[in-house]
């Protein structure tokens, strides 16, 4: 019968160890999405900020040889991520999109191309704004002014995409204050059910004359090892989902600097064992200093 009981009591502790460890977890992976989309912002917003285009038209006299010579120029600039020359041929397929082909628009022009061979450009992200490309601009007709006609470009694209993730990092950054104090809140409310079951444990070791720090040591090392533990699964669940959603989003990709993934690995790991400690070390002390009869 004892036998019986004891089998009981040690699947009871496992379970309950289990229960918290996959709790912790979930808070921690719910953490570290937040702290992940935060780091991984930036490159999400300077990927959708080089992403923007403008587009060089040349004088009449330019021909194609001229233009290309001048895409080489460009490359050598530091305010762009990409140059590219675009051929008549290409701009024709660009323009004619899906709706219709490239001879449907030629024939209504007796088969004459009347685009004219130009330059695309591709900003890099501290020039993807409305005084970044003003100065790129003017940085071009300056460098080119008896080669360059005209310089295009989006304006309200270039607003769009500034303005778009301002107003996206502000909700941002409310949804995940939000999220971590109710995570911390989890965190702490699963440790404490977990140190309940233990509660006439801890009086009897203080009732029979063991310190509050030797009581508290292997609980607390314990939450260590919680901690570890959760953390590693959370960032396992965390991984699993940004590789998951890389391969399913075609325009966007969530990638990570190795600053950027040592401080998130750093972060949850640090999180996962200081929280795990001080809700334990609350737990324990309300615990010590509640009466026998208040165990009940």
């Amino acid at each position: 019968m004892s036998t019986n009981a004891e089998k009981f009591s040690k699947r009871g502790v496992r379970t309950s160890y289990v229960s918290t460890v996959l709790g912790i977890s979930l808070v921690l992976f719910m953490i570290g999405l937040v702290l992940g989309g935060v780091l991984g912002l930036d490159n999400v917003q300077k990927q959708a900020k080089e992403s923007l285009q403008g587009d060089l038209f040349f004088k009449p006299e330019m021909n194609d040889a001229d233009i290309k010579q001048i895409e080489q120029e460009l490359k050598t600039w530091g305010q762009f991520s990409d140059v590219f020359f675009v051929s008549p041929d290409r701009a024709i397929e660009e323009f004619s999109g899906a709706d219709q082909n490239a001879d449907q628009i030629l024939s209504v022009f007796e088969g004459d191309n009347p685009l004219p061979p130009t330059i695309g450009f591709k900003p890099k992200a501290d020039y993807a704004t409305k005084e970044g490309m003003l100065k790129i601009k003017q940085a071009l007709i300056h460098a080119y002014p008896d080669q360059i006609d005209e310089v295009n470009y989006d304006k309200s694209s270039v607003e769009t995409v500034n303005l778009g993730f301002k107003q996206f990092v502000f909700l941002f950054l409310v949804v995940a204050i939000l999220l971590i104090i109710v995570a911390v809140a989890m965190i702490n409310n699963t440790i404490r059910l977990s140190l309940y079951s233990k509660r006439f444990t801890i009086k009897t070791m203080q009732l029979v004359g063991a310190t509050s720090g030797y009581i508290r040591g292997p609980f607390l090392r314990q939450s260590i090892f919680q901690g570890v533990v959760s953390s590693i699964i959370g960032l396992a669940l965390l991984m699993t989902l940004f590789f998951a959603l890389n391969n399913t989003l075609e325009s966007i990709e969530i990638t990570f600097t190795p600053m950027s993934f040592l401080i998130l690995l750093g972060s949850i790991f640090v999180l996962g064992i200081f929280i795990t400690v001080i809700s334990t070390w609350f737990a324990l002390n309300k615990y010590l200093r509640m009466k026998l009869d208040d165990l009940y």
